[in-house]
């Protein structure tokens, strides 16, 4: 189904979010913002993370393709084959 290049772009890309979204709140430091920047953090890896897997999905099974005329489309066949 998939080659291997698309997976391992998925696995690192997930990895990466993750890590910015679960791992780095972690490491903040306490103080009276601690609360706004680890939900800002998590967001920011959410929000990247679905826009980033739309865009690659949506290149996966584009919904719409080039135009060509049925002469192209001859033409193209009898060169490839």
């Amino acid at each position: 189904m998939a080659d291997m290049r698309f997976t391992i772009a998925i696995a690192v890309m997930t990895l990466f979010w993750g890590l910015v979204g679960g791992v780095v709140p972690w490491f903040i430091r306490k103080g009276p913002d601690k609360g706004v920047i680890v939900t800002m953090l998590v967001l920011t890896a959410v929000c990247c993370y679905v826009f980033w897997l739309i865009a690659i999905l949506a290149q996966l099974n584009p919904l719409f393709g080039p135009t060509l005329s049925n002469s192209t489309i001859f033409y193209l066949r009898y060169h490839w084959e």
